[in-house]
């Protein structure tokens, strides 16, 4: 499933090529991915024909676009786009043929500079005019939520989806502190893993993330919340905020084809993970500290089923914590 850099990364293509063209047209192939706009089709297409696409918003997996009217400055509304499993926002030319699991299609406005091109050439210029929702397994989807205040982080100005309000901030947002995942992770009671995968404790964080940010943090999964110190959270934050960093630079994860960007390209961190998927392998800190003379031995990284997924980590780096402490 698409996690926080993933779902950044298409944030940025969508921002680079639908950011403040209007919407002509909306064709609806498939009204499954427009369950949860209760107004159903006629509403959506109405509600969005000839609106202005304002900056895309992200919080955790959750992306956004305000809709802009004429001179109003402040949005009232926004496209609300949620990938699920296999969920892809793809910037097409309308020559373009239509993707296999294509569900929905915005028809944009041309930029000034396509046209000129035209005109000038009589041959249109490949710029991408239409926002593509794709989904084969259609559990994602699109709808329109009215914006308002942010009640997870009272201190902002910024407005959130009605529909993403139950979203706790991410690591990536200036909100999120040591302290503030310290006290967010205190208040449960449960382990490591499952509190960060909860969506109401911190957002954006999958199995992938999790497992990588652990294993930088070297804490095991299974560690209780209730005993997490600041110095523990600040080491976990750390950990969650450098992974997702270097996955945004890498273009996020791709396992197969339904995880692109915009422009249909994979990301490729899969190559980078040093604990998610690599059981049977060294570890690299422990391969690194046998290099350097520091250890006799490198610990092979175990798997362990988890809410019906797998964890992995290093036995060495990350052990099991007992009678919940380590």
């Amino acid at each position: 499933m698409p996690e926080l850099p993933e779902v950044e990364v298409v944030r940025r293509g969508v921002h680079q090529w639908a950011a403040g063209h209007t919407v002509l047209d909306v064709t609806v192939h498939d009204e499954r991915s427009l369950r949860r706009h209760h107004q159903g089709p006629q509403d959506f297409r109405r509600q969005l024909a000839g609106r202005r696409l304002g900056e895309p918003q992200r919080r955790g997996k959750f992306l956004w676009i305000p809709l802009l009217s004429g001179d109003v400055p402040q949005p009232s509304t926004a496209l609300v786009i949620h990938l699920g499993m296999s969920g892809q926002v793809l910037m097409e030319h309308d020559a373009a043929p239509a993707e296999k699991h294509l569900k929905i299609t915005l028809d944009l406005d041309l930029d000034l500079g396509a046209r000129v091109h035209t005109e000038a050439t009589g041959q249109p210029r490949s710029t991408p005019n239409q926002l593509r929702f794709v989904d084969q397994r259609i559990f994602g989807g699109m709808h329109l939520a009215p914006l308002v205040p942010d009640v997870v982080n009272t201190g902002s100005s910024r407005l959130i989806p009605q529909s993403a309000t139950h979203i706790a901030p991410d690591p990536m947002e200036t909100a999120v502190t040591a302290e503030w995942l310290f006290t967010a992770l205190r208040r449960r009671r449960t382990g490591l893993k499952r509190a960060l995968l909860d969506q109401t404790v911190i957002s954006g964080v999958g199995n992938i993330y999790a497992d990588e940010a652990l294993w930088r943090a070297q804490m095991h999964f299974a560690r209780r919340t209730e005993t997490i110190t600041r110095a523990a959270a600040a080491r976990l934050l750390t950990g969650l905020q450098e992974v997702m960093g270097a996955a945004l630079e890498a273009g996020g994860t791709s396992f197969d084809a339904l995880y692109v960007n915009v422009n249909g390209a994979s990301g490729y961190f899969d190559r980078s993970l040093k604990a998610y998927g690599q059981a049977g392998r060294e570890c690299p800190r422990c391969a690194a500290a046998v290099a350097n003379g520091a250890a006799h031995t490198a610990a092979v990284i175990q798997r362990a089923k988890f809410m019906g997924r797998s964890s992995y980590w290093c036995p060495d780096c990350q052990p099991r914590p007992r009678h919940g402490r380590w």
